[in-house]
């Protein structure tokens, strides 16, 4: 029998509830530092998932000059992006489900750093074409998982942190295509240093998602690491995520098109080629601000119908100037074409606003990118084509301008306030309802 005395000796009182270990969420203090650790990986990401294309295109003629690539080779260059995002872009939600989407996340950070700083030292066409694949699985695996990251980790923020995520993939994208060549110069004029200098930055990212990997399991805000993973939604039942992934095919293909063609077009009206540059370098370096704010807007609304229409009409307006007065008002038109492009930060916007979930927004973005990425696959080809058989920039362009009803259509059902798990409910759930 105890004594009061006994009752009363602090070692064998027990311990105040403040004293005890904390096994939980980290503290305010900590939430706040994690959530700084993943806005900036986040970041740091996006400026790394452009570079490992654009900085490419400028540097080209020096890369098959020196491979000695073929014709036919540098050509499959323009749709191996686009191959590389749609084929792995579908593999990433079973990836997420079996490791997490930070770890995966992570090791496309080291895929892109690995790949961009080893092509640099290809030998041959047939290791520059495996390495520059090694880094575009690695951007097709982050293009998937970042938003469901930002759903994941800031989901009541998620207007604001898909727009730092646009925002730093555009300044990834400008930067790169417009400092390549002056970069290169100032290093010797060696392509291969031109190229294997943007490493760096994948780098840098890499950093940053090491100490995001060790720290996920404390949440920054969101649900523990796989709640919610194993849900395997039949999304091919569900209507707004196969409009979602035609409005993100037809944006695809307007956005690689100016990419590929847009100095052609000006060049072609008696635009010098140092102006031309420039003018597309407008058209990415003006969806930076605008890649920060239109999440934020549209994130607010119940439906994001009115942005869908407006950009569509921007993107009208810019296509018919470029076909039938491309010198008239060259800047007007690039800065038109270049708002019709931020149906991107747009279409990431919504994919992460039509799930509930960051297991329904990783399967959502998988189904909707790699869906979109293979629908875009065929237009930066048969422009050319069409250039080429005409000769001019009337059909072209006009066929950019009509592929924007189609998008606006696909994007007015995807821009209706639902949610992916009401129309894709899985079997078992069916059956039992």
């Amino acid at each position: 029998m105890s004594s009061a005395a006994d009752t009363a000796d602090p070692a064998n009182a027990p311990a105040p509830a403040q004293a005890r270990p904390q096994t939980g969420r980290p503290s305010p203090a900590g939430r706040r530092s994690l959530g700084w650790l993943f806005a900036l990986a986040i970041a740091a990401a996006a400026f790394n998932l452009r570079p490992v294309v654009t900085s490419l295109g400028p540097l080209l003629d020096q890369v098959r000059a020196d491979l000695g690539m073929s014709p036919t080779v540098a050509g499959l260059l323009t749709a191996v992006p686009s191959l590389c995002f749609a084929l792995f872009g579908f593999a990433a939600p079973g990836l997420a489900r079996r490791l997490g989407p930070v770890a995966v996340v992570a090791a496309g950070m080291g895929a892109i750093t690995a790949g961009v700083l080893a092509r640099s030292f290809a030998g041959g066409t047939a290791v520059f074409l495996l390495l520059t694949s090694l880094a575009l699985a690695g951007v097709a695996v982050a293009n998937v998982l970042i938003p469901v990251v930002i759903k994941r980790y800031f989901p009541e923020k998620v207007g604001p942190m898909i727009g730092l995520y646009s925002m730093a993939l555009s300044a990834g994208t400008a930067l790169a295509a417009a400092v390549t060549v002056p970069l290169t110069s100032a290093l010797g004029g060696d392509w291969r240093l031109g190229l294997g200098v943007w490493a760096a930055l994948g780098a840098l990212a890499l950093l940053l998602w090491i100490p995001a990997l060790l720290t996920r399991r404390q949440g920054a805000g969101g649900p523990s690491q796989g709640q919610d993973a194993g849900v395997k939604l039949p999304i091919t039942r569900s209507r707004t995520a196969w409009a979602l992934a035609c409005f993100f095919g037809c944006q695809a293909t307007g956005a690689y098109v100016v990419m590929g063609w847009l100095p052609k077009i000006f060049q072609d009206a008696g635009v010098s080629e140092g102006t031309s540059g420039v003018l597309l370098a407008l058209t990415m370096v003006i969806g930076v601000p605008v890649s920060f704010v239109l999440p934020n807007l549209a994130a607010r609304r119940g439906d994001q119908r009115l942005f869908v229409v407006v950009l569509a009409s921007f993107g009208i307006a810019g296509y018919l100037g470029l076909a039938f007065a491309p010198a008239g008002a060259p800047w007007l038109w690039a800065v038109l074409v270049g708002l019709s492009n931020c149906a991107f930060p747009l279409v990431l916007t919504m994919i992460g606003l039509r799930a509930r979930t960051a297991g329904g927004v990783a399967q959502l973005s998988a189904f909707a990118q790699g869906v979109g990425y293979l629908i875009s696959i065929p237009g930066p080809i048969l422009i050319g084509r069409l250039y080429q058989a005409t000769g001019e920039w009337y059909l072209p362009l006009g066929f950019l301008a009509l592929l924007l009803v189609p998008q606006m259509l696909f994007g007015l059902r995807a821009a209706r306030a639902r949610h992916i798990e009401d129309e894709a409910v899985p079997v078992q759930a069916a059956a039992a309802a």
